[in-house]
């Protein structure tokens, strides 16, 4: 005979002590380092959301989103070196007539 709370292979029984369910628990998601101060710094502010309530999580994203599109629209504003002008083709042999 199953018991109550044992079909489909699930178990019950008494929570751990201390651990509520329902509480903040980091996620553990990996972040690797880009190399630039800035944007790492912005991917660190995503461990925030481990500990704050599901709810609170909308904010941290939208915040880091908005930092990371700023500082890439700085980049894109940033003056960099001069585009190379294309190579001329030297004259081939089909341009002189006799």
């Amino acid at each position: 005979m199953v018991s109550p709370g044992q079909e489909h292979g699930t178990q019950t029984g008494p929570a751990e002590p201390g651990h509520d369910p329902s509480a903040p628990a980091p996620l553990d998601v990996p972040r690797t380092p880009t190399g630039h101060p800035t944007v790492d710094a912005l991917l660190d502010r995503l461990a925030d959301a481990d500990h704050l309530a599901t709810d609170g999580h909308v904010e941290v994203y939208e915040d880091v989103h908005r930092s990371l599109r700023d500082e890439l629209t700085a980049l894109d504003a940033r003056q960099g070196p001069p585009v190379p002008s294309p190579p001329t083709a030297p004259p081939s042999s089909y341009d002189h007539r006799s």
